[in-house]
């Protein structure tokens, strides 16, 4: 029977019953009730992110070894590869200046009155040296051991794919086995997706029962921020590319993309949403699978216009205001260079705590400020990752309409809902 209802009822119904059993909980004092909240949304994130390690690193080498199979040879391999990466970078340089004037415009720190959590201490400065210095494992166990450093696993899985491409014809039985694994690990995976109207459920439960306004009231001119400027990026920059650069309908674009974008809202992860993100973009977008095979698990761990992009240069603004320290104009051109260059470092995982301290750490403000803004990052977490897997989608389409191998009857077609039934494997 909830075959029948379609996916994006089940999450609003899981949504509704959630902020209702929430607020039940927070105004009942119902310890035990928000106690199973948390438990439902704690178990149904745990489960997304037990695949997290093994699909980014076998999604990763999958995809820019398929590469071999995009037709003309290694220059339309690395023309593809290059409009990728400057329509990532475009977006996102557009994302941070709609932060930076969202920031401007409405002064989140002024009047906030917090203090920060003195018990707060990052893991790092955020330097750009540790930065660097993260990105290649010492021990390449220990990348996948101690607690799944992604941006580590993406750096191996990067020269390990581009190794694989390079070798062809007798690296095919590594690929052919990586290729099976990864239709093993998503199709674990697509299960767990199935229960996201229950994981939806516990989440927002949660956050209403732990979460409630007499802690986002200091905050709100800063919440209401972030999520306004999302919302300009996610429906006011994407629609004006889709239409004047991709030459598509907006409206068709989200009618086809929503159930991804819903999944990525409540389960606050680009990476665990990545399997439906990948055949939405596919089933329902209609850009080649074999282009699409690299750009959405690419995107999924370096496209984060909402995490490394909007978030960071309204918090650096906000953090400045709190602690009375001016930026000037080059603090700004370096928020925008930060945002751009420094996605990666949010490695698609839930949070953007990585991106805000090594934002922060470079124009010189406190990171203690980062303390100010744990309790609510969950609440911001959802709109920043639905943001990014948009952009996930949306840029994937620009390059396929530029290459001209967008597949309009896919695109224009109704709506297939892409949860109705178990995902085809993908072919070799």
């Amino acid at each position: 029977m909830l075959k029948k209802i379609p996916f994006w009822v089940q999450i609003v119904v899981g949504l509704v019953l959630g902020i209702v059993l929430g607020v039940i909980a927070r105004v009942g004092n119902l310890a035990w009730l928000s106690t199973a909240l948390s438990t439902i949304g704690g178990t149904f994130v745990q489960l997304l992110m037990l695949a997290v390690v093994p699909l980014v690193f076998i999604a990763i080498v999958v995809s820019i070894a398929n590469l071999r199979q995009i037709s003309g040879g290694p220059g339309t391999v690395a023309r593809l590869t290059g409009k990728t990466l400057l329509w990532f970078g475009i977006t996102s340089l557009i994302a941070v200046l709609v932060g930076i004037a969202t920031g401007l415009i409405s002064n989140p720190g002024q009047g906030v009155g917090l203090a920060p959590d003195p018990n707060y201490k990052p893991k790092t400065q955020g330097s750009w040296l540790d930065f660097l210095k993260g990105i290649i494992p010492t021990n390449p166990a220990d990348a996948f051991t101690s607690n799944g450093k992604v941006l580590q696993i993406v750096f191996l899985a990067v020269v390990i794919g581009i190794a694989a491409y390079k070798v062809g014809e007798k690296a095919e039985p590594f690929v052919a086995f990586n290729r099976s694994l990864l239709e093993v690990v998503q199709k674990a995976l697509w299960w767990v997706i199935r229960l996201a109207p229950l994981g939806t459920l516990g989440l927002i439960g949660k956050a209403a029962s732990q979460y409630g306004f007499d802690l986002l009231r200091p905050l709100a001119t800063f919440v209401i921020g972030v999520y306004v400027a999302c919302a300009v990026v996610l429906f006011v920059v994407y629609p004006v590319l889709l239409r004047v650069v991709g030459k598509v309908s907006p409206a068709k674009f989200f009618a086809n993309a929503w159930p991804a974008i819903q999944l990525a809202f409540v389960s606050r992860s680009s990476i665990g949403t990545l399997p439906l993100t990948q055949r939405t973009t596919i089933d329902n977008l209609g850009v080649p699978r074999e282009y699409a095979s690299f750009a959405v698990p690419f995107g999924a761990s370096t496209k984060m216009d909402g995490c490394a992009a909007v978030y960071p240069a309204i918090a650096a603004i906000f953090v400045s205001q709190v602690f009375n320290v001016p930026l000037s104009l080059w603090d700004y051109v370096l928020i925008a260079f930060v945002s751009v260059v420094g996605s990666a470092a949010t490695a698609g995982l839930t949070g953007a705590t990585v991106m805000l301290t090594l934002t922060l750490s470079t124009v010189g403000l406190p990171l203690a400020g980062v303390g100010l803004l744990l309790a609510i990052d969950p609440i911001l977490d959802m709109m920043r990752t639905a943001t990014n897997v948009a952009g996930q989608m949306v840029v994937p389409v620009l390059v396929a309409r530029s290459e001209g191998t967008l597949d309009d009857e896919v695109y224009n077609a109704p709506r297939t809902d892409v949860l109705a039934d178990e995902p085809a494997p993908t072919p070799a």
